[in-house]
């Protein structure tokens, strides 16, 4: 028994993973190189580790002769039939010819390829193991830092990346720190499986929940949609297909704490539960909630929702630096517009709104838009109702030029909203 590669080979299978096949074939296939090398064109030998003792021996194949004029290339009758008693002359036979330093030299040769190939047998054992892995979420250990890319060690050896762009915005890491990531793609590179992992993802969020509420996992309810700031806020439209399982209920738990689970893991960020309706409408009165909306108005050609609230609602609905109504229009896919309800408005209120309205046409902005509300043009139709010369009349210093150049970025406008101007 060879002791000391079965030790080796003892410690490969169960330390690192890798098949005994398969780091008996890599050594073999090492040694096989060295013997090559060292026999040049005077001897061809196969190499061969026997499977149960780990024994090394090398084979020359050679033709049986009377007498040995080439002892790399021959052998003679009575030395074939020591080992193989039926040998014959001119007969072609394999005879062990191990050199008697081959094992010496082949364990000091050997070493990097024999290191070599187990690596990339591990990489691919890595790849198998997480190639079907995407879209599930793992837990490993920090282990250092490549720039802003934050590389995890994973289990059976695996490292995952978590590139800039995965990471939340809010969190820091610190090597050693255990934490969780959703695997975004597996790939498999010359170097090692790339395992691309992620705490900003959507459905980091999707799959936490399926964890921690059983009726999305088993199928009652279902997430139709999520909508996220990583670290900040996240929107998770959820739906019950069984009429006695109340889904927002469900995603908070008993003295809520489902969603403080995920809450926790998320490091604080905050989730909005929103029940999902097919009803657009419904929809964005759940997702805007608690916020009050006095009227819902929707435009199916642009694909825009105007919401009309309260002027004490107005910041509710809009949120922090506008992030319930950005979440809002992520989560429904379509633009998202909220603003005061006129009729509460004062003459300012009004007139700054029709400026921010007219300032938004690509080909008007600020300065113009405030100087058509001042000369009587509150919105694209009225400013196309109008001629050129009345633009001449009543606006200060303007230019024959400009006043056509404002129509017809009006004309525009209302083209990419309405369609077609009938003639």
């Amino acid at each position: 028994m060879n002791s000391e590669l079965s030790a080796v080979v003892d410690y490969m299978e169960r330390e690192r993973g890798v098949d005994r096949e398969t780091i008996i074939e890599a050594i073999e296939s090492a040694l096989q190189n060295v013997a090559d090398k060292n026999s040049g064109d005077a001897e061809n030998l196969r190499v061969n580790i026997d499977r149960d003792t780990l024994d090394i021996k090398a084979f020359a194949t050679k033709k049986v002769v009377v007498a040995v004029d080439d002892r790399y290339r021959e052998v003679s009758l009575a030395e074939a039939r020591r080992s193989q008693p039926e040998a014959q002359l001119d007969e072609m036979i394999e005879i062990e010819s191990t050199p008697r330093n081959f094992g010496r030299i082949a364990a000091q040769t050997a070493k990097q390829t024999i290191l070599q190939k187990i690596r990339q047998a591990e990489k691919s054992n890595i790849y198998e193991i997480y190639k079907d892995r995407a879209g599930e979420i793992v837990t490993g250990s920090v282990r250092r830092f490549e720039r802003s890319t934050v590389v995890i060690d994973l289990d059976n050896g695996a490292e995952g990346m978590m590139p800039s762009k995965e990471r939340v915005p809010t969190e820091e890491y610190e090597v050693g720190e255990r934490i969780r990531a959703y695997i975004v793609h597996v790939e498999e590179r010359e170097a090692g499986p790339d395992i691309l992992l992620s705490r900003s993802h959507p459905d980091f969020v999707r799959r936490l929940f399926e964890l921690e509420v059983s009726e999305i996992s088993d199928g009652t309810m279902e997430i139709k949609g999520i909508a996220r700031e990583a670290g900040y806020r996240s929107k998770v439209a959820v739906i019950s297909h069984d009429e006695r399982v109340d889904p927002v209920g469900a995603c908070v738990g008993i003295r809520g704490m489902r969603v403080k689970n995920i809450v926790r893991e998320l490091n604080g960020e905050k989730i909005d539960i929103v029940r999902w309706s097919e009803d657009t409408k419904a929809l964005v009165t759940n997702s805007l909630a608690p916020a009050k909306l006095k009227a819902v108005d929707i435009d199916e050609a642009t694909h825009t929702i105007t919401v009309t609230v309260d002027g004490d609602q107005l910041s509710l609905a809009i949120g922090k630096r506008g992030q319930n109504a950005r979440l809002t229009s992520k989560l429904i896919g379509w633009r998202v517009d909220i603003q005061k309800d006129e009729e509460a408005m004062d003459f300012e209120e009004r007139v700054a709104a029709a400026v921010a309205k007219l300032a938004l046409i690509d080909g008007i902005g600020d300065e113009w838009a405030e100087k058509l509300v001042y000369a009587g043009f509150l919105s694209i139709e009225g400013l196309m109702a109008a001629e050129i010369t009345d633009l001449l009349d009543v606006i200060e210093d303007i230019t024959p030029q400009q006043a056509q150049a404002l129509w017809t970025a009006a004309e525009k406008a209302y083209t990419a909203q309405h369609g077609d101007i009938e003639e």
